[in-house]
């Protein structure tokens, strides 16, 4: 049975992102466990001090829920092929190439800035900063946007249209597992609703047309 390459560039793509995780998650784990940040009062954290974890309660690590519908995408195209622009492969690659590009670039970015003001970026630990300066003076969620910009490229460039129309639901997913439980813990954490919401309610949020 031959493999598409539409497949073949999914799976690669699914090959190539899970090292990357892996050895972030390598690399944070030889660094060791992290020290439960402390509070403004100087006490170890608890919302709302009841003794809850300290953290938003996403529904899994963003990276996990990317690598699954990409994994679901190669498996719907190996069963049922929907081909994208079979016939402009140097056109995908481009268009595909310049939307990972961007979004590997509002990665990077974002990450600048969650390293500058000191504060955790994977959501299972506490936020101990609120990040609204630089590229979060323009949006809401530039790690979650920029993942899902190479998500698209890599769906563009390998010609699947199965991926493509993954994004919906894998927007939504990302919206009501990651973004709207960060969005309502991070008020909460550190008692500063009214601030939070006039300094960042009025920006782009994940997806930018949402609200929340």
């Amino acid at each position: 049975m031959e493999i598409s390459e539409t497949v073949l560039i999914l799976a690669g793509g699914i090959v190539v992102v899970s090292i990357l995780f892996g050895i972030r998650l390598a690399m944070r784990a030889a660094g060791g466990a992290a020290k439960a940040p402390q509070s403004e009062g100087g006490e170890a954290s608890a919302a709302g001090g009841s003794g809850a974890a300290d953290v938003a309660g996403v529904i899994a690590l963003p990276p996990l829920i990317f690598l699954r519908f990409l994994v679901a995408a190669t498996v719907l195209e190996a069963i049922v092929p929907l081909p994208f622009l079979a016939a402009h492969a140097l056109a995908r690659y481009l268009a595909g190439a310049a939307l990972a590009a961007g979004g590997l670039v509002m990665i990077g970015m974002a990450r600048r800035r969650f390293v500058a003001a000191g504060t955790n970026i994977p959501p299972y630990l506490p936020t101990t900063a609120l990040v609204v300066d630089g590229i979060y003076g323009r949006t809401r969620n530039p790690l979650y946007l920029g993942t899902t910009l190479v998500y698209l490229g890599l769906s563009v460039a390998a010609g699947s249209l199965w991926a493509i129309v993954l994004v919906v639901p894998l927007v939504w997913v990302m919206n009501v597992g990651v973004v709207a439980r960060e969005e309502r813990y991070r008020p909460i954490r550190r008692g500063s609703k009214r601030i939070w919401r006039g300094s960042r309610w009025t920006l782009p949020a994940y997806p930018p047309s949402s609200s929340v």
